[in-house]
């Protein structure tokens, strides 16, 4: 890389005041790697005389969080989550039996729905190796949660939240900035035409409502990858646990309540777990950076830029499973969930002193921004009810 610089970002787009963003890139891509997606950059000098050097800053950074001890696992903590999750879905099918036939049911499903996110966040730190000791450990325990007790292929999640891990919101390599039913790139709006122009045109307004139906989405398209033709780890084991899952959970709900009740309640807890999971994973990337598919940059720059921190201490930890320390998490992958407040402390400082910017913002700050940089993206989508003739006066 050549020189490496501070570069604060001048906004096009609303922007949170409590929220900072400085890119850490070099001085020939800095302008490429934000221009047309956050606005222009203006350079300004170094704050130290020779400038940070990036790849020695994330050995300084990996050498006080080991020598801190913020890499062992903390087994006694997720023994005490998973035991209250376990009593808390026990305390939820009780009263479901209480209840009997009761349209209150709809309140145990959107409960049942928060909870299986809260297995869904365990499940998510199984894989990154946080829990248990060995790999293999992990795995099944991943494995178990995510087909037995959420519903979702475990393979399929594996493989793409790794290439995200990899290369966060770089165009082409994130499978989190691929073109949905949402679009997150400003040329993948400008080729959305008819009705879907006409959502992604609003899709920032839009954005919590379509969440209710990212939890049906999630369990569609994983179960779609088992039965494709692409290699998948443990293909069988998945698709009998999914199976098994869903055989005892239809089961239990049809057989116990009214047919047209025990819909409703799928849809509740579909609907509420769906919400639960893209506010929980939105607020991390979404309105960063975006960085363009040739540009490469280190590791540190590319995990520190493109990574928002959400503020409020333990409650916020809880709320989001550790999700809201995202740029600890996305330098250090296997750090246990207790450990990532104590990382910030030494990641905010270790920045600081190398001139890094750090940013952060609350939970409510970064739904807007969220929403605003969804907004001015879909601008760029096609008025299906635009008048052709007057779009090319207005272009001349």
């Amino acid at each position: 890389m050549g020189a490496i610089g501070v570069l604060p970002l001048a906004h096009t787009q609303p922007q949170a005041a409590n929220e900072r963003h400085i890119l850490i890139a070099s001085s020939s891509a800095a302008t490429t790697l934000s221009e047309g997606r956050l606005g222009r950059l203006r350079t300004t000098g170094r704050t130290s005389p020779v400038g940070p050097d990036v790849a020695a800053s994330y050995t300084q950074a990996s050498r006080a969080v080991k020598a801190n001890g913020l890499l062992v696992r903390a087994k006694g903590f997720y023994l005490l989550v998973a035991t209250a999750l376990v009593l808390a879905t026990a305390a939820d099918v009780a009263g479901m039996v209480l209840l009997g036939h009761s349209w209150f049911q709809l309140i145990l499903a959107g409960v049942l729905g928060l909870i299986l996110t809260q297995f869904a966040f365990l499940a998510h730190e199984a894989a990154h190796r946080q829990i248990l000791t060995s790999g293999p450990a992990n795995d099944r325990l991943g494995r178990f949660l995510a087909t037995f007790v959420i519903g979702m292929s475990y393979a399929w999640w594996m493989n793409k939240h790794s290439r995200h891990h990899a290369n966060p919101n770089q165009v082409g390599k994130d499978p989190d900035i691929a073109v949905d039913t949402i679009s997150f790139l400003e040329e993948d709006a400008a080729k959305r035409t008819g009705v879907m122009a006409w959502i992604t045109r609003r899709q920032g307004y839009l954005f919590f409502p379509l969440l209710s139906l990212e939890g049906v989405n999630l369990h569609v398209t994983s179960t779609r990858i088992l039965f494709g033709r692409d290699a998948v780890k443990r293909r069988k084991t998945e698709i009998a646990l999914i199976a098994t899952r869903f055989a005892l959970y239809l089961g239990v709900l049809f057989v116990f309540l009214p047919p047209g009740m025990a819909a409703a309640f799928i849809g509740v807890q579909f609907a509420v777990f769906g919400i639960y999971m893209g506010a929980s994973f939105a607020p991390n990337h979404k309105g960063m950076p975006i960085i363009p598919r040739d540009l490469k940059l280190d590791f540190f720059s590319k995990q520190v830029l493109t990574s928002r921190n959400i503020t409020g201490g333990w409650w916020a930890t809880t709320l989001f499973g550790g999700l809201n320390y995202q740029v600890e998490h996305h330098l250090f992958p296997s750090m246990a969930r207790p450990h990532l407040s104590k990382a910030r402390l030494l990641v905010r400082e270790h920045c600081l002193a190398n001139g890094i910017d750090y940013t952060e913002t609350t939970m409510m700050e970064s739904y807007s921004i969220v929403i605003a940089y969804l907004n001015r993206v879909g601008l760029h989508a096609r008025d299906p009810f635009a008048c052709p003739m007057v779009a090319q006066y207005r272009g001349a």
